[in-house]
């Protein structure tokens, strides 16, 4: 059964997404930012302290996992307002951005995943410190060589993709401000938490701004 995402304000005008797709997108793009500035950190100098940020690292990439899973059955259940107004190549451009984000959002924690799987090091996974995770199954029994190369690949796989979401980050942002600044339209309104309008200077922009 797929029911509307979408909220109407208290004079009928504005739609907007409800308030289970505000909040999921709001965590994520919480978690997002704070799983950045971690795996920064985490080239630091060897330690105690780089080894809790990696171990937090993990704990926050499994849980954007989690919260993408749900988004995307929410929105699978849920249909969303109608798109504002825009041109063509406009609309296809912000879907083409939307695809991606569900795909990196699922592609980069299970690519770290598959690191911490195949690592040599062999260092379990304990989501916040509190509850133990497991490796992904039918890696830990590979020959080390292959281990070595899954290791390897998913690296790689797990940088590219951070600079992929990176980009997505920008063009999300971009549009969102185009939306308030140039169309002045309630794109930008419909998923901001709070009035359903949004006024030129609007201390809530700062929420936009900061991924």
């Amino acid at each position: 059964m797929v029911v509307s995402d979408a909220a109407t304000s208290s004079a009928g005008v504005a739609r907007r997404y409800s308030t289970g797709a505000i909040i999921l997108h709001w965590l994520i793009a919480l978690a997002i930012v704070a799983e950045t500035a971690l795996g920064w950190r985490m080239d630091g100098p060897p330690g105690g302290t780089t080894f809790a940020i990696y171990q937090l690292h993990k704990s926050v990439g499994i849980t954007i996992l989690a919260l993408t899973l749900v988004r995307i059955v929410w929105r699978l259940t849920h249909r969303p307002p109608p798109a504002v107004a825009g041109l063509a190549w406009e609309h296809r451009l912000a879907s083409l951005v939307h695809i991606g984000f569900y795909v990196v959002l699922l592609a980069i924690p299970l690519s770290g995943w598959l690191i911490v799987s195949a690592s040599r090091t062999g260092v379990d996974t304990v989501l916040y410190g509190l509850v133990p995770f497991p490796h992904l199954p039918g890696i830990e029994g590979l020959a080390a060589g292959s281990k070595a190369a899954v290791e390897a690949a998913a690296e790689q796989a797990h940088r590219l993709l951070g600079w992929l979401m990176i980009g997505l980050l920008g063009l999300h942002v971009a549009g969102a401000l185009k939306h308030h600044l140039i169309d002045r339209d309630d794109g930008l309104a419909r998923m901001l938490p709070g009035a359903s309008t949004v006024r030129l200077i609007d201390s809530r922009l700062i929420a936009v701004a900061v991924p």
